[in-house]
């Protein structure tokens, strides 16, 4: 497979910080980035953290690989997230594509059914949760929105004239979906206690959301501007960090 482009990264760098500068040249993922530096650094601490994969071949890479299935017993799509990840690294940052065909031992592949709440379930689900997270719970269930796609909706996606909320979710593609009636009056109201903390934050000297750079250079103020709040914001930050993913999963 070819290289996307002839980027290269800044030699004078560390490894490490080389990999994050082609993948955020390439536009990848911010959770891209984070799993595909475990894994490399996985990869790296295997060989006893003193080799640099530059001095690592391809025999290596299957002998990572088929170590994850025979001794860490892991699953087919997480093997395969190792190996794009290495393969990243060999391909686009140190520009040494491996030679030949890595075919490590597969971990095998076994039919899963989807798990899926009934209506009984969902409401006994719904009684036992309340405040922000309820209300993302709904949003998702609703709006059939993905667990980070809620995590970062801000309120310029959300259109109550339309009953319609535009999701940017993988790949940054957007995507707009219905926003389900019976939620429409709890989250205005939310949305109104998200604008006066955010106020209150401003006031205070802190308050700023983030936005993307380029966005942010264009639009000096946008940073403190209603539109551009994440519904459901932590207080008193430099920039507002998010604390409800991990809260959500575990609820």
């Amino acid at each position: 497979m070819e290289s996307q482009s002839k980027f290269r990264p800044n030699p004078k760098l560390k490894l490490m910080d080389q990999v994050r500068e082609v993948l955020r040249y390439h536009h990848y993922a911010y959770r891209t980035e984070q799993t595909y530096c475990q894994w490399m650094l996985r990869y790296i601490r295997f060989f006893g953290s003193k080799t640099h994969p530059c001095n690592l071949k391809a025999h290596h890479v299957e002998s990572f690989l088929s170590d994850l299935v025979v001794r860490g017993e892991v699953s087919a799509s997480t093997q395969s997230q190792a190996l794009n990840a290495i393969v990243f690294l060999y391909r686009e940052v140190l520009g040494l594509p491996l030679e030949g065909q890595i075919k490590p031992i597969r971990s095998k592949k076994r039919p899963m059914l989807p798990t899926v709440l009934g209506k009984k379930e969902i409401k006994e689900f719904f009684q036992h949760i309340e405040g922000t997270h309820a209300l993302m719970a709904k949003i998702m269930y609703g709006s059939g929105l993905r667990l980070m796609e809620c995590v970062r909706l801000r309120i310029k996606d959300v259109d109550f004239d339309r009953k319609r909320i535009h999701v940017l979710g993988k790949g940054n593609k957007w995507r707009s979906t219905i926003l389900a009636e019976p939620i429409i009056h709890e989250l205005k109201i939310h949305i109104e206690q998200v604008k006066a903390l955010h106020h209150r934050d401003l006031e205070e000297g802190f308050g700023e959301v983030y936005i993307p750079a380029a966005l942010g250079r264009k639009y000096k103020n946008a940073a403190m501007e209603n539109r551009w709040i994440k519904t459901s914001p932590a207080s008193q930050v430099p920039l507002k960090i998010w604390i409800y993913e991990v809260l959500n999963q575990k609820t």
